[in-house]
């Protein structure tokens, strides 16, 4: 299961819901498990002049691009 090193991201589990289309609701619309995975990319910093390379979702990677004003 892949991680994000800087915010601890992980897989999120969910259902999907099939919805049918003809007949009777006679019963619940079926429902089977899914996965959200997070999107994690490889991606190497320089921090204190030593590169570290890190994986790191997307989210983070857009945080720590972003300028500081």
């Amino acid at each position: 299961m892949a991680t994000c090193q800087v915010c601890d991201k992980k897989t999120g589990f969910g259902r999907n819901i099939r919805h049918q289309h003809s007949g009777r609701w006679e019963r619940k619309a079926p429902r089977t498990n899914r996965k959200f995975k997070a999107n994690i990319q490889r991606k190497t910093f320089i921090i204190g002049g030593v590169p570290i390379r890190l994986k790191i979702c997307t989210r983070c990677i857009r945080t720590t691009t972003k300028d500081r004003v």
